[in-house]
């Protein structure tokens, strides 16, 4: 059953006070899926009564881009290193989205995602490009370390193909975008290829755009592209055409501080979103406007790189994720809804709030599409079906033999593989998107760790019932809270036999806790914004306080995420099952 608003709120002040007395709340029992409850709102998303609050997806789903099929929109967003790759969801309003899948099965190109390796971290699937043509399915995108691909299929569902390998990394750099233009029968793409490509003779400081022309079964690039656009960060450029006018929308970094990089948190440093116009070719020449910059909103996160959208009134609306360039971000590159206004023919983003001709960020806002219920993506899990729910990805590729629903139906069961060796071939490897603090810790080279994204940044509270009768001597098993810094209660069972609770933190620093005689544990996080904190139980009614209050924390360009490790020192052996897992928080959940 779902946690109430009430029992979260307990929860959090418990948690705040750092207090260990034991609280007591109604019984945890398995999840009933039909049990109806009404739809939910909070602090973001459908408001239930016509409007809605920005970010409508407050969570981890960066690098978005949309494609319209008939009355339902679908958005891709990246994902890096995490298996299943590159999210699909679905609305019908713009607002309300769920799971429909993913593009990437794999990340199957490249073995430093295979469990044996979790050499990956940061790369994996960057921003992409959704596209449907004559009947297809097309998801672009290019992998930083291995070059641009593209899978397809037949249905949004799948099975999408194995992915075709289209250019080489030598020559691009991220954000690959795709237009079919009808008129002319010709395929383009365009792709930031960075200095990559970059002549002595093109002294424009920062990346370069290139325009290819592309085979029309979408599979080919066919020539050497052609450079229309160099700037300071430009990337995650997006093609339309719109009554007989080429837009291309871009982000670009403006730097307020010349001393730290595009991307680096630094509040003074802000992305833009350009426009590129012309009404001569997609080649240009082009005039150039800025149409969205950061607001008085989100406290100064910048704001673009997303998909232009239009609703069947006619109204265009723009989808974007806010950026990490302050200490905000706990919970990852949240998605934004704003409205456009075309003003002289440019499309200005957002409200101009104050009158200098470029819009910013709304908070609050009408939805564009009335009539549909509130939804959002899946959460809480029983673990009754022989697939596992879309809500949830593996810490890179898992180990298949080593996880399952169908040998205890109705449990998640989470074998435990040896912890991999810590050198250079394995784990995080130290670079500009990797934190350095406690990379070199067990956990990041732990296979089959399974999560899902945190919600909103205000309250939340999730909680878990595991088994542990199945764990074997030097196995470490448990709950994780993790993003650029994990968090783990769990249980160790030493060389003896005996079973202890223990906490650890990102340092891989780690506090013993009482002995367990029992199999049934229920652990319990909750968190008031950025500050969370652990609870266990053996009766799923009274929970006790174990470890500190600690902060939650972005980092290798990932956002906070909850799930379950299971790992062993030595040697592969042992188990644990999970029966259940809920999550309440302050934002939207549909009625069920």
């Amino acid at each position: 059953m779902l946690l109430s608003k009430k029992l979260i709120s307990i929860s959090v002040l418990f948690a705040l006070a750092g207090c260990s007395a034991q609280t007591t709340v109604e019984t945890q029992q398995k999840p009933n899926s039909n049990h109806v409850t009404a739809a939910q709102t909070g602090s973001f998303g459908d408001q239930g009564d016509g409007t809605y609050i920005n970010p409508i997806l407050n969570a981890d789903y960066p690098d978005s881009d949309i494609e319209q099929v008939g009355d339902t929109y679908y958005m891709i967003t990246s994902k890096q290193h995490m298996s299943p790759g590159m999210p699909i969801l679905k609305s019908k309003d713009l607002v309300n989205w769920t799971n429909v899948g993913h593009a990437f099965p794999k990340l199957s190109w490249a073995p430093e995602y295979n469990w044996d390796r979790m050499n990956g971290y940061s790369f994996g699937t960057w921003a992409g490009d959704i596209a449907y043509h004559e009947g297809k399915w097309y998801v672009y995108q290019i992998d930083y370390q291995n070059g641009l691909m593209v899978t397809t299929a037949d249905n949004i569902e799948g099975p999408w193909s194995e992915p075709i390998m289209m250019l080489p990394k030598a020559d691009v750099l991220d954000d690959p975008a795709v237009y079919w233009d009808k008129e002319t029968k010709k395929a383009y793409m365009i792709i930031n290829t960075g200095k990559k490509q970059k002549s002595p003779d093109n002294k424009i400081e920062g990346n370069e755009n290139r325009i290819y022309e592309m085979s029309w079964d979408g599979t080919k690039i066919l020539d050497e592209g052609k450079l229309v656009y160099t700037g300071m960060g430009a990337e995650a450029a997006k093609i339309y055409k719109i009554d007989g006018t080429w837009y291309i929308f871009m982000a670009q970094w403006t730097m307020g501080d010349k001393s730290t990089k595009p991307g680096v948190k630094n509040p003074k440093n802000d992305r833009k979103q350009l426009v590129l116009r012309s009404d001569d070719s997609i080649y240009g020449p082009y005039e150039v406007k800025t149409v969205l910059e950061k607001g008085t909103e989100f406290n100064n996160r910048s704001a673009s790189q997303g998909a232009l959208v239009q609703a069947a009134d006619k109204s265009w609306w723009y989808m974007h994720q806010l950026i990490q360039n302050d200490d905000i971000p706990f919970q990852g590159r949240p998605q934004v809804l704003d409205p456009v206004t075309w003003i002289d023919g440019w499309p200005i983003i957002g409200v101009d709030e104050d009158n200098d001709g470029i819009g910013e960020p709304v908070k609050r806002y009408k939805k564009p599409i009335n009539g549909y219920p509130i939804a959002a993506p899946s959460s809480d899990d029983d673990f009754s079906s022989d697939k596992l729910g879309f809500q949830w990805e593996w810490n890179h590729n898992p180990r298949d033999s080593h996880w399952s629903l169908t040998e205890r139906p109705g449990w998640l069961r989470l074998k435990a593989s040896k912890v991999l060796p810590n050198n250079s071939n394995h784990g995080p490897k130290i670079n500009e998107w990797t934190n350095n603090d406690g990379s070199d810790s067990d956990f990041w080279r732990a296979p089959n760790t399974l999560s899902q994204r945190m919600m909103g940044i205000t309250t939340g509270t999730a909680v878990a019932k595991f088994d542990i009768s199945g764990m074997a001597p030097n196995q470490l098993a448990g709950f994780v809270r993790y993003g650029g810094v994990f968090n783990l209660l769990g249980v160790q069972m030493d060389e003896s036999g005996n079973k202890h609770l223990f906490y650890m933190d990102k340092m891989g620093n780690k506090t013993l806790g009482p002995k367990l005689t029992t199999n049934d544990l229920y652990v319990r996080t909750s968190n008031a914004r950025n500050k969370a904190t652990y609870e266990y139980s053996f009766d799923g009614k009274a929970f006790k306080a174990f470890g500190p209050t600690f902060t939650i924390a972005f980092g290798k360009w990932t956002g906070d995420r909850l799930g379950f490790f299971s790992w062993n020192e030595e040697k592969d052996a042992g188990y644990i099952d999970v029966d259940w897992f809920t999550y309440d928080y302050d934002g939207p959940k549909a009625a069920k």
